[in-house]
């Protein structure tokens, strides 16, 4: 019977599919956030009153949440340990936030264009509102970044950080063998300091 050495960690593989479709979708919820998501169309003596509102009118906490998301994202990339630990928590948050921001704001986006009709002049009951498709993707990409930012939440701890080369030269440790001495004169650091 042959004995197996033990392996070393696995990498967890989902670091960079996770922060890309994070990433994607943060900055969809973010841009979807500031485009038309409603139109409405009436009637002001026999003219025909078309007026729209935008996600960023009826519904600012989705994009200014998408931005917060997307930053989050940022945090994340270059962060390690509990700290990007923390960080995608509060993504997942801001994500959660955004994804209930457009949800429960489907009802106001109506009554806001409607509004906006009236306020052209449009009268009488026969409104026509129709619902864009920046609306949909504003939610579709806040759930991308939600789902992401729960993944990075639990798997944070396997994926990659950064080198210790990009931390503070106050949180580097000077070397302290000969090998190591010589490592930093390649890398060109002083090892005395």
């Amino acid at each position: 019977m042959t004995e197996q050495a033990p392996s070393a960690p696995r990498r967890d593989r989902g670091y960079v599919p996770t922060l890309l479709v994070g990433l994607a979708g943060a900055a969809l919820a973010a841009v979807a956030g500031a485009r038309e998501w409603a139109t409405t169309q009436g009637d002001a003596a026999g003219i025909k009153v078309e007026a729209s509102v935008t996600g960023a009118e009826a519904q600012p906490l989705v994009a200014a949440l998408a931005l917060v998301a997307l930053a989050s994202w940022g945090v994340v990339l270059v962060s390690r340990g509990l700290v990007r630990r923390a960080v995608a928590a509060v993504g997942l948050v801001a994500s959660l936030g955004a994804l209930a921001s457009v949800v429960l704001g489907l009802s106001a986006v109506e009554q806001d264009a409607m509004d906006a009709a009236v306020a052209r002049g449009a009268t009488g009951d026969t409104f026509a509102t129709s619902i864009s498709v920046w609306y949909y993707l504003a939610g579709l990409g806040a759930l991308l970044a939600a789902a992401a930012f729960a993944v990075a939440v639990v798997r944070a701890p396997r994926w990659p950080a950064m080198g210790a080369k990009y931390d503070a030269p106050s949180a580097r440790q000077s070397p302290a063998t000969d090998e190591d001495m010589w490592r930093a004169l390649d890398e060109g650091r002083d090892p005395t300091s």
